[in-house]
């Protein structure tokens, strides 16, 4: 099963791959604390407790596909609570992010959140995630268009 979220964006493809793939402008409405690094291979890492950055993170995440300035796909660790479940090497999710221009300037972006596991542990940090992630979208949609964002998950 994969979670798949959309949202429409009033800004350009290009300003709304900038907000995902800049370390500056991610902080402004994902977590605090990051190291991007926009290239294949490259670091994915968001620091959700930049005061203990051993918790609440995604350090080692890589990114794994990218085409800019329309998609690109990272891997993904999930919060302590489900870390025993979720963050073993060769076991982690992945995340993919696809932006398609629309009329007037605006972009339609699809998220979509793979590699789940079928046991009650992976479903029930499944749904978490859903929930997570549809803040974070509305919290990106804030950033982008009105310079104010919500950081997720700390």
């Amino acid at each position: 099963m994969t979670i798949k979220q959309e949202i429409h964006i009033d800004a350009s493809p290009h300003t709304v791959w900038n907000a995902w793939t800049n370390p500056d402008l991610i902080t402004v409405w994902f977590a605090p604390a990051a190291r991007v690094e926009p290239v294949v291979g490259g670091r994915f890492e968001l620091y959700f407790d930049p005061a203990d950055p051993k918790r609440m993170n995604t350090a080692g995440c890589r990114i794994i596909a990218m085409n800019a300035p329309n998609q690109f796909a990272f891997e993904w660790k999930g919060p302590d609570p489900f870390a025993d479940v979720m963050n073993i090497p060769g076991q982690l999710t992945w995340v993919e992010i696809m932006l398609k221009p629309c009329a007037g300037d605006t972009t339609r972006l699809q998220m979509k959140h793979s590699g789940w596991g079928a046991s009650s542990d992976w479903q029930e940090a499944k749904a978490w995630h859903v929930e997570a992630w549809k803040q974070v979208l509305v919290s990106l949609k804030s950033a982008v268009e009105s310079g104010e964002g919500d950081h997720c998950c700390g």
